[in-house]
């Protein structure tokens, strides 16, 4: 038996890695050096360890498995389709087509089993950190004594190329501070990395540097040993307080005539060469796709065992609602990406007597009140909490032995902190926020572009907005921030005028039901509009809304965004005193106005009135949709300057002296500042 089993181990390794490398051939287009040669610890993994159930991939204490090597996707489809997801050999042979549930590179939102987006290397392997973490809170906040709904292990295959990337490192300093013992990485250390031998660039002693980041390390000297790798996966799960790697060496596109090369990373090994690495393997070069019987009931074995898994927490989560029925309510909703029904009723409300206040002030105090009734609200700042005005009150925040605390200190960490947030938010059971300067945003533009790309609900707070913060000067004052990310797709960028503002972006983000919402506050305060005598702030539920109307008939027609409101009321005030009538537009998002009927859109901008002033202090790119060829912005075409706020405001024109001149210029028929060209009428 032993014999046999160990025939059908060797026979089911060959199958995964022959439908690979048929998929990237018939493909012509892909990577076959990975799943030949890390298909023997994939095959370990998911057969001996990993707890799933195909027919449901989406049960909630399921083993996490994160493929951050996303360029051997073929691997984890074919992983997919033998362990018995909904994914079919047909699947398999459309790799890389249009419209294919196989793309490229691993997709979340297009392929069962998938559990994140990734494929830009570095970005899977601090999604499963995020993961990790959701797993440590909801471990904690949930699990009473007798009673566990939330104990598993969160997976990853990671490369080379991963762990040179610059986010790795910093995802992986934050797992070993953090000590997430549920984390283990198998790392497929080939030596090869796309343009060559991975000595030209990387030759540090990498299982040094995750000793120094706290990490448990391991090695497996040959890569087809697969009691090796058996044996390292159990020592990896039998420590406790470390995250673990595991360095595997394998040889890249093992059993091809190319293997040990970069030729055999991302090309197609060709028919020659194809039917000469099946011979290898022992399989017939003349067919393809080819799974042999023996194989489907052995594999399929794995995902019955993890159904009986399933079944048995069925019964433990059932036993526990009986005893805890409140919080398996919250459990239930956090997982279906719902709210508690009293979710809104702190939420604050501010009037002018209040006093001028920062929309991150705001901001903070509406996400105070949100974490009181919603407990899954999970998140925290990159160090700049106090800045953010993120709340900390309380909270020992979300530390080992307090995994329980619900704000997170990611430290300097942007980038990491923005892939966390993906895989918080795709591991499910918590909804994410995390917060910087915006200026910092491009730290952690590839992160926020995969939240966008997986759809993944999570909230990114980015204060500190304009050249108003002042002093700092250029280098943290954003400009092109703005229109940056208004560019992603998936994704609703609200920039609030005042504090009631502020708490309807939260309402937004918190009823975003995919992609990410991202917060643009101030540092600086900011008057409250009066409601009672302008529009109410619910308006910003649709991107765009009069805040107040012109006396008559408006001849123009002033659009903001954020602390450029104030101004342009201001503005409208002084012009109605020269007899010019205007109406003010506050536009906060861009997206969700987008998204209202063509009869909203031309209620708020209708198009008889084509004389508009856009204000916003960033980059004027993408204003000219709404202001027409016979309008114009004031906007900031240049860095910076250091100073104070006000100063470097009044520099630049944000003043309501210049809000008048640029409003009448357009009046008269000579707005500047804009490329009559580039307008969309």
């Amino acid at each position: 038996m032993a014999n046999q089993s160990a025939d059908l181990d060797q026979l089911s390794i060959n199958t995964i890695r022959l439908l690979s490398v048929d998929a990237v051939q018939k493909a012509n287009s892909g990577h076959p050096g990975l799943p030949l040669g890390a298909a023997p610890m994939a095959y370990v993994l998911w057969s001996r360890f990993l707890r799933f159930n195909p027919k449901d991939p989406h049960w909630p204490d399921r083993d996490r498995f994160v493929l951050s090597a996303g360029h051997g996707s073929a691997l984890l489809y074919s992983l997919l389709h033998l362990y018995g997801y909904d994914l079919s050999l047909d699947d398999l042979k459309s790799f890389r087509q249009i419209h294919s549930r196989t793309p490229g590179h691993p997709e979340s939102n297009l392929t069962p089993g998938v559990e994140v987006t990734t494929g830009p290397l570095g970005q899977g392997f601090a999604n499963g950190v995020g993961m990790a973490m959701a797993e440590a809170f909801l471990a904690a906040t949930y699990n009473k004594d007798e009673h566990t709904v939330m104990n598993h292990y969160t997976y990853s295959i990671v490369s080379d190329g991963d762990l040179m990337e610059g986010i790795a490192s910093e995802a992986a300093s934050l797992a070993g501070h953090l000590k997430l013992g549920k984390l283990i990485y198998l790392y497929d250390d080939n030596l090869i990395s796309l343009d060559g031998p991975t000595n030209l660039a990387f030759t540090e002693d990498r299982m040094a540097r995750f000793d120094a980041y706290g990490w448990h390390t391991q090695h497996v000297a040959d890569g087809n040993d697969l009691d090796a790798i058996d044996k390292a996966i159990r020592a990896a799960q039998a420590e406790t307080d470390r995250p673990s790697i595991i360095a595997v060496r394998t040889i890249i596109g093992y059993g091809s005539p190319q293997q040990g090369t970069s030729k055999v990373h991302g090309s197609p090994l060709g028919e020659e060469n194809l039917r000469k690495t099946k011979e290898f393997f022992g399989w017939n070069p003349d067919k393809s796709f080819v799974v042999p019987d023996e194989v489907i009931p052995y594999l399929l074995e794995a995902g019955k065992r993890g159904a009986g898994l399933q079944a048995d927490w069925k019964k433990r989560f059932d036993a526990y609602t009986t005893q805890f029925s409140a919080e398996a309510k919250t459990f239930n909703l956090s997982f279906a990406g719902k709210l508690p029904e009293d979710w809104e009723a702190d939420l604050p409300q501010f009037t002018p007597a209040d006093g001028p206040l920062a929309t991150r002030q705001a901001s903070g105090k509406a996400l105070e009140a949100l974490k009181k009734r919603v407990p899954y609200l999970f998140g925290g700042s990159a160090d700049l909490a106090s800045s953010n005005d993120m709340p900390t009150k309380g909270d020992v925040s979300f530390q080992p032995g307090h995994y329980s605390n619900s704000n997170i200190w990611f430290g300097v960490r942007e980038h990491a902190m923005g892939a966390a947030l993906n895989g918080l938010a795709q591991h499910g059971g918590v909804h994410p926020y995390g917060g910087t300067f915006l200026n910092f945003s491009d730290y952690m533009r590839g992160a926020i572009r995969l939240t966008a790309l997986a759809e993944s609900a999570a909230t990114f707070v980015f204060t500190h907005d304009s050249i108003a913060l002042g002093e700092d000067g250029p280098t943290h004052q954003p400009v092109e921030q703005f229109v940056s990310l208004r560019t992603i797709p998936n994704i609703v960028v609200i920039r609030p005028a005042d504090a009631n503002e502020t708490v309807e972006a939260w309402r937004v983000a918190m009823l975003q039901p995919k992609g990410p919402v991202v917060l643009i506050l101030s540092r600086q305060k900011l008057p409250v509009i009066d409601q009672s005598n302008y529009g109410s702030a619910r308006g910003l539920e649709k991107g765009a809304y009069i805040l107040s109307e012109a006396e008559g008939t408006p001849q123009l027609i002033l659009i903001a965004t954020g602390s450029e409101v104030s101004l342009v009321l201001d503005a409208q005030t002084e012009l109605k005193k020269q007899g010019i009538q205007a109406r003010v537009v506050s536009m906060p998002s861009w997206e969700l106005f987008e998204k209202q009927d063509q009869k909203y859109q031309r209620e708020v901008l209708p198009p008889s009135i084509r004389k508009r002033l856009a204000v916003e202090v960033g980059s004027p790119i993408g204003w000219h949709k709404y202001v027409t060829d016979e309008g114009t912005t004031l906007s900031m075409n240049r860095f910076g300057l250091s100073g104070s706020g006000e100063e470097v405001m009044a520099y630049f024109g944000f003043t309501v002296e210049n809000v008048v001149k640029k409003a009448k210029s357009v009046l008269e028929g000579q707005p500047e500042g804009i490329d009559k060209k580039e307008v969309l009428s």
